[in-house]
């Protein structure tokens, strides 16, 4: 890093310090203030902030390595820009109608309490011992690897990373609550989007072309034959298998863009039907970009290796290594840049989702006569300790972050299944009743944990046992494809098998309840514009898979 470096990312936080300063003097009168933003976001703002939260260490750091280790064998969950335009089709109208603040809460609404604590219990326990963890370990990483600084007045400098990271985030989190997290967005987006670039740009020239690219990339092969720029792998592919991905990455992709309350929450924020549709189609497009901003990047990375340009000692650092060796004076302070701001906003989105999901699904639910003002400091002493979590869970990530980062897409592969099952019968079948809800979430959670738990002490289980055959010889995708359908038969059986309690109520919370009123609201607040650019997103997503087939 020179001076001009320096003075860059200082202009940078500058800028950033400036928007935290001046959302904080903004009144927050109410817990719809402090969490989405008074309702009141635009269509740009709810597009950055989706792309900018769902950027984090995962892409930064994983999406790069895996690009570097497997080439193209990750892009299948960088192309969902097709499902958040399902999020904006279909599930804003429904969310907007039905006036909820929290996913949980949908749960509840329309069938029981009991479903709606067991989601908030399995996304807060998955926000903390995941998404948080992995997030600061990898940001220690980063910081670690683009200053090349090994310690710090005798510290360890990725302690003073990672601590840092998460201080900074947490404080302008409490400070501005989710306004903080969407305007600070539409800075740290443009930042992040042109740093990237430079980076694809600057690799692609050292490399020799995109053509020598997919030259190096194409003579990679896997055991099986399979190059790294194949999509679609052998369905004997141990980690990848065309059987499994294609279907498997759609599982966990609907649950993640159209019913975790980490993404739902920015569409929730728009003003009307319209920003928040055109949020989602504006985040789909940006969807599209990660693929050639961070897993192209890793493969250039693998290239230059490959060539003897790079010194990459581990496939994790291959997106920190290609900056802190290839890029020149003042275009590493860019790039820094937009690495921090992906990090901090991820953390952000993290933290406020959290203090959410405490205070209106606990704290409320506990004091239900508490005044808004109440709520809203609740929720700043929750996000708070999210902050304090993350900070002492960060020993034991640094103990065990590589082998926690292996199987994190392991994770969300198993918390998926119950979650999306539950959701796509709630919203889709009135049938459905609480009994089944419950039955259906406690089934995939206890499988899936299952096998993670058996994964824990895998090398200690004989393959002829039947925990081995039952929870750990399928492939995770085709693990998780049989358990969603398994939820799925399970909320099925149940929900026949009992008593629905209030037809009545069920109706007014599932998709074909909507009044005609409410269908003629809807179908106003879209146009040609809207039906253009979903078109040419969903074009993009099939030339994509027609070139890497």
């Amino acid at each position: 890093m020179t001076t001009l470096d320096w003075i860059i990312l200082g202009l940078f936080f500058l800028v950033l310090i400036g928007i935290v300063v001046w959302v904080s003097l903004q009144k927050e009168e109410t817990s719809t203030d402090y969490f989405l933003a008074g309702k009141n976001a635009g269509w740009i703002a709810i597009g950055a902030s989706i792309f900018a939260s769902n950027i984090g260490s995962e892409h930064l750091v994983g999406l790069a390595g895996a690009g570097a280790e497997t080439g193209m064998a990750m892009a299948h969950w960088e192309m969902h820009g097709w499902i958040i335009l399902i999020l904006g089709w279909v599930f804003v109208p429904f969310y907007d109608r039905i006036k909820i603040f929290t996913m949980p809460e949908y749960l509840e609404r329309r069938f029981n309490p009991a479903s709606r604590s067991f989601l908030s219990i399995i996304s807060l326990v998955s926000y903390v011992l995941t998404k948080v963890a992995v997030t600061v370990y990898a940001g220690g990483i980063v910081f670690k690897e683009v200053f090349g600084i090994e310690e710090f007045m005798g510290i360890d400098f990725f302690w003073i990373g990672a601590l840092g990271l998460v201080i900074i985030t947490g404080i302008y989190t409490v400070v501005g609550g989710m306004k903080s997290v969407l305007y600070t967005s539409v800075l740290q987006t443009p930042v992040l989007l042109i740093g990237s670039i430079v980076i694809l740009i600057v690799g692609l020239e050292q490399v020799g072309g995109w053509g020598e690219l997919m030259k190096i990339t194409e003579a990679a092969k896997t055991p099986l034959g399979d190059s790294m720029n194949s999509l679609i792998r052998s369905h004997n592919d141990p980690d990848f298998p065309w059987t499994g991905v294609l279907l498997g990455s759609a599982i966990i992709g609907f649950w993640y863009w159209c019913t975790d309350q980490y993404i739902v929450q920015r569409v929730l924020s728009g003003k009307d039907q319209t920003q928040s549709r055109r949020g989602a189609i504006f985040g789909a497009y940006l969807k599209l970009l990660p693929v050639f901003i961070f897993l192209v990047p890793g493969m250039i990375a693998f290239a230059l290796a490959q060539q003897g340009k790079l010194d990459l000692t581990n496939s994790d650092a291959a997106f920190a290594t290609l900056v802190s060796q290839i890029l020149p004076s003042g275009l590493k302070g860019v790039v820094v840049g937009g690495l921090i701001a992906a990090l901090m906003s991820s953390l952000a989105s993290l933290f406020n989702s959290s203090a959410m999901l405490f205070t209106v699904d606990f704290y409320k639910k506990w004091r239900p006569d508490a005044p808004e003002k109440q709520l809203v400091v609740v929720g700043r002493i929750a996000t708070v300790v999210i902050v304090v979590l993350g900070i002492l869970w960060i020993p034991v990530m640094k103990g065990i972050g590589s082998v926690l980062y292996e199987y994190l897409q392991d994770v969300q592969s198993l918390l998926a299944p119950g979650i999306a099952s539950v959701f796509l019968l709630g919203v889709f079948w009135k049938r459905a009743n609480g009994t089944g809800a419950l039955a259906g979430l406690i089934t995939g959670f206890v499988l899936g944990m299952l096998r993670l738990f058996f994964r824990v002490f895998e090398d200690s289980i004989s393959q002829d046992s039947i925990i081995y055959t039952l929870f750990l010889q399928l492939n995770w995708l085709h693990y998780s494809i049989l358990l969603f359908f398994l939820c799925l038969i399970v909320i099925i059986v149940v929900s026949k098998m009992t008593i629905q309690k209030d037809p009545a109520k069920s109706n007014q919370y599932v998709y074909s309840g909507a009044t005609e009123e409410e269908k003629a609201y809807t179908r106003s607040s879209w146009n040609g514009w809207d039906l253009f650019n979903t078109a040419i997103i969903v074009g993009i997503v099939v030339a994509f898979y027609i070139y890497f087939w």
